[in-house]
């Protein structure tokens, strides 16, 4: 069984529950509903290709890949209903919601993304989407200045340090010095407050909480299945005990009916070996006659036991049809059971699976805690050692006022 998985650069940015569609590809007109119930429809962000795409996943099987380009328009076409169209994979999707906020929520998204997209095209730097980007870049803008792949980040960080230490050199001759340096020293602790490492934590956390709920819908669904399959089995077996026990049944009166009937012909052949007797005696007419009438009588009763042996026969290549049938049904019931055999050896081997994915997100919370603990307490040592120079350089300043007045 495999499952659909996005990449673990990928970020999911949006997620709302939708019906899937997509356009009959011949009539180009016709709707076809590419999931049975509504399922989960998400926007996922690319960090290393700056692409934008709409996942949907139903069981195991991507019913909705389509990556957002800048000429791409979302049309509302009724209340609670809306399409776009996918030139890359030649189709047109339509999406149906529970209610018309849900739709408008999408589509307010997908401007937006599609926003982001034509900066990404037009070589402007996109927006991130979270506010743990926002922050990772923030960070990035002033610990990494002197990185070689960001020149805007190079040619605006040197003016930021030559502003700060302007206003320090002009702080010293007015008499607003202490607010300006209070501002600037809150500016560079506030930037220490995100971690770089956030941003990183936070996608794996997404990526294994996907990973999970995608391994639990599929348990659930196998489950499902294996039932049905035991109940199916249970029915077939049932109308086999059924009809063998017809079958040995409608045998047992075909033996007793062909007994009546070697009785009847045994007692028919008396009967004529009598009327050739009473013919040869030719006397007693009248017992002649009724011995005939009896004779006839005998005759239609047996061409009835025939006629209703020939039913009973015809019966008995019916159930003899039908006990084939069953015996193939038998022969597929075995594969089902088979089928049951592996599904609960898969269920078996998803269970393990997500006690491992809960397992490991277990421990990155657990890791993610102690990171946070860690840099709250690295913060706390930068908040003191900034507050000593600060102290430092207040005193330096009042040296040289001394010695200036002096």
């Amino acid at each position: 069984m495999k499952f659909f998985c996005t990449s673990k650069m990928e970020q999911p940015i949006f997620t709302t529950k939708a019906h899937v569609f997509q356009i009959d590809p011949e009539t180009k007109k016709n709707w076809i509903p590419a999931s049975k119930s509504a399922v989960s429809v998400s926007y996922y962000y690319d960090t290393t290709r700056n692409t934008y795409r709409i996942i949907s996943v139903d069981g195991s099987k991507a019913i909705v890949n389509s990556t957002i380009t800048p000429g791409m328009t979302f049309t509302k076409t009724s209340q609670k209903f809306g399409q776009w169209s996918d030139p890359r994979a030649n189709t047109v999707y339509g999406l149906g919601f529970s209610s018309e906020q849900d739709l408008q929520k999408f589509i307010e998204k997908f401007k937006e993304v599609k926003e982001m997209t034509r900066q990404v095209v037009n070589q402007t730097p996109p927006i991130p989407p979270s506010t743990n980007q926002n922050s990772t870049s923030q960070v990035n803008g002033n610990e990494e200045s002197h990185s070689s792949s960001s020149k805007h980040a190079n040619s605006s960080q040197p003016r930021q340090f030559l502003h700060h230490r302007s206003s320090s050199l002009s702080a010293m001759q007015g008499s607003d010095t202490s607010s300006k340096q209070d501002a600037n020293l809150r500016e560079r602790r506030n930037s220490f407050n995100s971690s770089p490492n956030n941003s990183s934590n936070n996608a794996s956390e997404s990526q294994l909480k996907y990973e999970n709920d995608r391994l639990k819908l599929a348990l659930a669904q196998s489950s499902t299945n294996a039932k049905k399959w035991e109940v199916e089995l249970q029915t077939l077996k049932n109308n086999n005990s059924r009809l063998t026990a017809a079958l040995q049944e409608s045998t047992t009166n075909v033996e007793e009916w062909k007994k009546q009937l070697a009785a009847y012909k045994e007692e028919s052949a008396k009967m004529k070996k009598k009327i050739v007797e009473l013919e040869k005696r030719q006397s007693g007419s009248e017992q002649v006659a009724a011995l005939q009438t009896e004779l006839q009588q005998l005759t239609e009763r047996l061409e009835r036991v025939q006629l209703d042996n020939q039913d009973k026969q015809d019966e008995i290549n019916q159930l003899s049809l039908r006990m084939s049938e069953l015996s193939a049904r038998e022969t597929q019931s075995s594969t089902l059971q088979s089928r049951c055999k592996k599904l609960e050896d898969e269920n078996d081997h998803l269970k393990l699976k997500v006690e491992d994915l809960q397992r490991q997100l277990t421990e990155r919370n657990m890791s993610h805690d102690q990171e946070n603990s860690e840099l709250l307490r690295l913060e706390d040592q930068l908040g003191n050692k900034v507050t000593e120079l600060y102290e430092i350089h207040e005193q330096i300043i009042s040296l040289i006022r001394k010695e200036s007045h002096s």
